[in-house]
């Protein structure tokens, strides 16, 4: 085995240690294909209020201007899809925000897994990313090999779907590179036909700005009035087009007992979600991404609906 192999070996087997679902590789390279895709996005208008997208183009194409002398980039999945769900006929929250702000579970593994590599290779540059710089996550993932890019433009994978986190490691360090897999949505069109604001525009085309992730959590100012009647009872993200993805159907529930969701939560009724007040919310929400909405955030979703 050669010391390349041998690097690229250790890595995968601590990630998977970590409980990690699964680990890619890929050359840190700048991102061709990526590159028109996204000009286009934001020059359609497609981010919305998310203005922060138009900011360090050349990084979110390129990880070498994040990390001096990368050389590889690490993709990380870890699943967060739970045993138990909301009741029906209630306000609904998106599967990913029911447990611990996942910011910060990955972040302490990802520090382990940079410890690891340290310990075991020696010294070696590098920044862990967690949704929160200029990376393009699901790039990164499909072409290291962890899936490719549904029509919904979520990542997807044959054996385990779609409801896991997308994470990073991009390193100086020279490993064995990962390729990307073949698409395997075939002529399905679940996803485009469920979403309720007709967000999805084309096969892999998000107008972001028509997205209730989006209405819901980073608009800051008021739903627009157009959007009355199609919010589908979301107050925060929305998991309609990976729940009608017949390659979720393969998904199992996480091993992660951080990302448990509060028992009051599984519970609540419309009528509790409309009278929350500051208090439960804070107790039930407790160091959760639902708090990114804030309470006024929240209340304004509900109002919304109601």
């Amino acid at each position: 085995m050669t010391l390349l192999s041998q690097r690229t070996k250790q890595i995968k087997e601590e990630a998977k240690r970590l409980g990690f679902l699964s680990c890619g590789i890929s050359k840190a390279d700048f991102l061709e294909e990526e590159a028109p895709r996204l000009e286009k996005w934001l020059k359609d208008g497609m981010h919305g209020e998310m203005l922060y997208m138009e900011n360090h183009f050349d990084k979110r194409l390129d990880p070498r201007k994040l990390v001096d002398d990368a050389k590889s980039v690490i993709s990380l999945l870890l699943n967060y899809y739970p045993s138990k769900q909301q009741a029906e006929g209630t306000y609904k929250i998106s599967k990913y925000a029911y447990g611990k702000d996942y910011h910060q579970v990955i972040k302490t593994k990802l520090r382990e897994l940079q410890d690891f590599i340290s310990e075991k290779i020696g010294e070696v540059n590098g920044r862990a990313f967690v949704d929160s710089a200029p990376v393009l996550d699901k790039a990164w993932a499909a072409k290291s090999g962890l899936g490719w890019m549904g029509k919904h433009s979520n990542l997807l994978t044959q054996q385990v779907g779609s409801y896991y986190f997308i994470a990073e490691l991009i390193v100086d360090l020279e490993l064995e590179y990962d390729h990307a897999v073949t698409d395997h949505c075939g002529s399905c069109t679940a996803c485009i036909d469920a979403c309720p604001t007709q967000a999805i525009v084309q096969p892999y085309v998000v107008d972001g700005s028509r997205c209730i992730s989006y209405l819901t959590i980073e608009l800051k100012n008021e739903i627009p009035s157009s959007f009355r009647g199609q919010m589908d009872d979301w107050i925060f993200g929305c998991d309609v087009c990976q729940d009608v993805c017949p390659w979720n159907r393969f998904s199992k529930s996480h091993q992660t007992p951080l990302f448990d969701p509060n028992k009051e939560l599984l519970s609540m009724s419309k009528k509790e979600w409309e009278e929350i007040t500051e208090d439960v919310f804070k107790k039930v929400f407790k160091g959760s991404a639902v708090k990114r909405t804030k309470y006024s955030g929240l209340k304004r979703n509900i109002n919304f609906l109601e």
